[in-house]
C-alpha cells in the first residue's frame, strides 16, 4: 500500500485507541507484524498550547516507522496549525484526522464523528490540514452518524477531493458505538467509489477476520483495534494467514505475562511510573483474560501503583503459571 508516496509494507494496521495504544503497546504490536501504527488522538487545541500530555501522546517509539500522528478538532485554522506543529515536532510519516470517534465528550464538542453531520466543515478541516502539512494526510471516519445518516461513500469522495491520501472506514455508525456487527458492505462501497487507498476497520478480532475483511471489501489494508487488546500476537497470526503460512498458536500465559510486564516498563519511560501503572491495570486485565484464577489476579491488578507492584504481581502470576504448566493445567 502506498499512501501519498509513503510505502506501507504490510496490510495490517494498528488502530488508534485512546488510553490503549501508547508508544509501548505500539512497539509490541510492531514486533508482531503491524505495518503501520497510529498514535492515540491528540487534541489540536491542547497541542497548540504545548500541553505536556499531548506531547507525550505524540512521542514515537525508537524505530517506529512508518507511523501516523492522529489529531482531532473542529476548527479548520486550529487543525491546520496543529498539523504544522506535528510536522515540526514529530518524525511521523503521516497525519491522520479523527472524524470517527463516537465518544460523547468528543462528539458534544463538535469533534470526531460529529463532523460526519457537517461535511462542509469537515472538508474545510481536511483542506486546512493538507495545506499546512508536508506529510500525506489520512482521514478516519465511520459508516455515518446514525442509521438515518449513512454517508460514508459521499464522505470518502469529499475526503479524496479535499486532498486526503487515504481513508479508514469503520463499518459502524456513531449511534452503534461498538455494538452490533460492522457493515463491511459500506467499506466495499467506499473502496469502489475512490481511487485512494482504503483501510477497513471493524470486527477484525482474529487472523481469519483479517483475511475475510480484505477479501470481502477489496480494501488495501485491515485495521485491528479491540482484537489486539491483550493480544498483540494477533498481528503475527494475521500476517501468517495472509501469507498462506501456518498460523502460530497464542504463546503460553507465562510468556504473555512477561510481555505485559515488559510493555509496562517501556510505558513508564514515556508516561512516567504512576501513569504507566494506572494504565497497567487494564492492560494486565486484558493479558490475563481466560487465564486460570484470572478473577483472583484481576483483583490484585486493580491495586498496582508502582513498577515494584507490577513486578511483584507479575512474578506471583508467573510462578503460579509455571506450577500450572508443570501440572499440565495452563
Amino acid at each position: 500500500m502506498d499512501i501519498g508516496g509513503v510505502k506501507i509494507e504490510s496490510k495490517l494496521v494498528l488502530a488508534p485507541m485512546a488510553g490503549v495504544t501508547d508508544a509501548a503497546f505500539r512497539a509490541i504490536c510492531r514486533e508482531q507484524g503491524a505495518g503501520l501504527t497510529v498514535t492515540e488522538m491528540v487534541s489540536s487545541m491542547a497541542l497548540m498550547h504545548q500541553d505536556k500530555k499531548s506531547l507525550q501522546i505524540m512521542a514515537l517509539a525508537p524505530g517506529e516507522s512508518p507511523a501516523a500522528v492522529q489529531i482531532f478538532g473542529s476548527d479548520p485554522d486550529c487543525m491546520g496549525d496543529a498539523a504544522s506543529k506535528v510536522c515540526e515536532l514529530s518524525s511521523c510519516e503521516l497525519i491522520d484526522i479523527n472524524m470517527g470517534c463516537p465518544m460523547g465528550k468528543i462528539v458534544s464538542a463538535g469533534d470526531g464523528c460529529a463532523l460526519m453531520k457537517n461535511p462542509e466543515l469537515a472538508e474545510k478541516i481536511i483542506r486546512s490540514v493538507v495545506k499546512s502539512s508536508d506529510r500525506p494526510v489520512t482521514v478516519k471516519f465511520r459508516k455515518g452518524y446514525d442509521s438515518a445518516n449513512v454517508n460514508a461513500v459521499e464522505f470518502a469522495k469529499m475526503c479524496e477531493e479535499a486532498g486526503a491520501s487515504a481513508v479508514t472506514v469503520h463499518g459502524r455508525t456513531r449511534q452503534q458505538m461498538f455494538s452490533g456487527r460492522a457493515d463491511w458492505d459500506i467499506i466495499c462501497a467506499v473502496r469502489e467509489a475512490v481511487k485512494i487507498p482504503v483501510i477497513a476497520n471493524g470486527d477484525v478480532l482474529s487472523a481469519d477476520d483479517a483475511v475475510r475483511i480484505l477479501k470481502y471489501t477489496g480494501a488495501d489494508a485491515a485495521m485491528i483495534g479491540r482484537g489486539a487488546q491483550g493480544d498483540p500476537w494477533i498481528f503475527a497470526r494475521a500476517k501468517a494467514a495472509l501469507e498462506g503460512r501456518e498460523v502460530p498458536e497464542l504463546p503460553a500465559y507465562s510468556e504473555r505475562i512477561r510481555t505485559a510486564e515488559r510493555q509496562i516498563r517501556m510505558a513508564s519511560e514515556y508516561l512516567g511510573e504512576r501513569s504507566a501503572c494506572l494504565e497497567a491495570r487494564k492492560q494486565l486485565a486484558w493479558y490475563t483474560h481466560g487465564m486460570p484464577r484470572a478473577a483472583y489476579f484481576r483483583n490484585q491488578i486493580m491495586s498496582v501503583e508502582t513498577l515494584s507492584d507490577v513486578e511483584r504481581l507479575a512474578e506471583d502470576i508467573y510462578d503460579f503459571l509455571q506450577n500450572e504448566e508443570r501440572r499440565g493445567g495452563a
